[in-house]
């Protein structure tokens, strides 16, 4: 073989020698490329993902967010209780209830005019706590919004009539009507004195929502199991299936005897 010739071989050799580095750079580039992308795009979802939590934080906080404000006169532990009646009554009835609640209205349309009668006759203590349950179950924040101006209500002195409007007007479970601030009003329409610049601010404002939440908080701890759950003297009667107005008020009127 002449010397031109394998100086020629060599020559090639070394050019297929050249290539398959450039080649191999460009394969690493290739790589290194692909792995800089996928780092960018995961830490980019990572960032969209942390802002979506975020921002459903804050929607789970919702209305109730802010100072826990309790309306006046509220008592008990953190304030969550409404109480109706005399404070040294012989006997206390304990109503956890949701205004959105059907079985709260029961309640209310079965027992309202003997519970009335008894807490008039200073018989009867009555610690009225709120529980929004409902909002939970069947969504929207109609238990919430009616809380909340039941709340204003107590702080303008008109509870007891404002709590019996919205059970006597409670709509349909499926009909999320409280969550609208305007309902609320019209019905307020119903109690003398208590359609008021005030009043329309706390329901509009929803200056009781942090109060109405950590009173839904207290009822969830508390182990109960659903609303209504009512409590004579500690005893839960509306678990009893012989209760009934009359023997709710023999059991109050007995106990005011001694």
């Amino acid at each position: 073989m002449s010397e031109k010739n394998r100086e020629g071989k060599r020559t090639a050799r070394e050019r297929m020698a050249i290539e398959r580095e450039k080649q191999k750079a460009a394969e690493k580039r290739r790589r290194a490329l692909i792995v800089g992308v996928s780092v960018v795009c995961v830490l980019g979802l990572a960032a969209v993902i942390g802002v979506i939590a975020a921002n459903a934080g804050k929607d789970d906080d919702g209305d109730s967010a802010g100072p826990v404000v309790a309306p006046s006169g509220a008592q008990g532990e953190d304030s969550l209780v409404i109480p109706v009646g005399k404070a040294d009554a012989p006997s206390t009835l304990v109503v956890w209830e949701d205004f959105r609640c059907p079985a709260c209205k029961s309640f209310e349309d079965a027992y309202r005019s003997t519970i009335h009668e008894l807490t008039d006759a200073g018989q009867l203590r009555v610690d009225y706590r709120l529980a929004t349950i409902i909002d939970g179950n069947m969504g929207g924040t109609g238990s919430q919004n009616a809380a909340n101006a039941a709340a204003c209500a107590q702080d303008a002195g008109k509870f007891v009539e404002y709590h019996d409007v919205l059970y006597t007007n409670q709509p349909a479970e499926t009909d999320d009507a409280f969550a609208e601030n305007s309902k609320l009003l019209e019905l307020a329409a119903k109690v003398d004195g208590l359609d008021t610049p005030a009043f329309r601010t706390c329901v509009e404002e929803g200056t009781h929502n942090a109060w109405v939440a950590k009173s839904n908080d207290a009822f969830r701890s508390g182990g109960f199991t659903g609303t209504p759950t009512v409590l004579l003297d500690g005893k839960n009667i509306y678990q009893d299936q012989s209760m009934t107005p009359q023997k709710l008020k023999q059991q109050v009127q007995e106990a005011a005897k001694g």
